[in-house]
């Protein structure tokens, strides 16, 4: 590096001086540019990929099915509104795969429903994020023959409205890596199912629509679901495929 200095500065001391000033200011320029390189790469690393494909589309509020999920799921629950007012409920019956004829095993069903007065009811002591679920939610995980049994109450329709009662369902199966929505759970005796109601279900993981028994003050209801039925970017499935 030549460096022109005036005489009154151009002494061998000055120049030392000069050349340690520039290295120093390479270096600081160098660790600069290699911390800005790294920080790119952290940034590029941590970015979602664009073409992430969700099964089912997406699931506004499924996501909850994570908070409070115990770490051992039977295959077999009890809501915590089964010794509440109400009319009380079994649903059971087994997941299968996609051809509806092989039973799913470790398939993590979450459902969540209102109250016998309508509502999301929480109680004291939930977990804010779950809290818009209300209080009666839990989750069952299908056996090795894919059976699950849910005992819980008949849920209310909403207050002041024209929805049928209904029991949300989520899914998570050990091999896909989202959860996602199947048909909410209605009843066939609700006068509120209409038949532009019916028409308008999905059937996503087949049909949502209970028939319950009654078996003195007990209903029970016979739900089996079919994984992937009617389920958006599921694997393996044809989008021409239609059951």
């Amino acid at each position: 590096m030549n460096i022109q200095l005036p005489k009154q500065y151009n002494t061998p001391m000055m120049t030392r001086l000069i050349y340690i000033c520039h290295f120093a200011v390479l270096l600081n320029f160098l660790a600069s540019c290699n911390e800005q390189t790294n920080n790119t790469k952290q940034k590029v690393s941590n970015s979602p990929a664009k073409n992430t494909i969700l099964v089912g589309g997406g699931c506004e509020g499924c996501e909850m099915m994570y908070v409070g999920m115990p770490t051992h799921i039977s295959s077999v629950d009890t809501s915590s509104g089964w010794k509440e007012k109400g009319q009380k409920l079994l649903i059971t019956g087994t997941v299968f795969q996609l051809d509806g004829k092989t039973p799913a095993a470790d398939v993590i069903i979450y459902y969540w429903q209102t109250d016998n007065n309508g509502y999301y009811s929480p109680k004291q002591g939930m977990d804010e994020k779950a809290k818009h679920h209300g209080h009666i939610r839990g989750w069952v995980k299908s056996d090795e023959k894919g059976r699950y049994s849910i005992y819980t109450i008949k849920p209310a329709p909403y207050p002041n409205e024209n929805i049928p009662a209904h029991i949300h369902i989520s899914i998570k199966e050990p091999n896909i890596g989202n959860e996602y929505y199947i048909d909410d759970l209605v009843f066939d005796d609700d006068p509120l199912l209409t038949g532009d109601n019916r028409k308008a279900l999905e059937n996503r993981g087949g049909s949502g629509i209970l028939k319950v028994l009654i078996s003195k003050d007990l209903q029970i209801a016979e739900h089996n679901i079919i994984l992937g039925l009617n389920v958006p970017n599921y694997p393996g499935k044809k989008e021409s495929e239609t059951q």
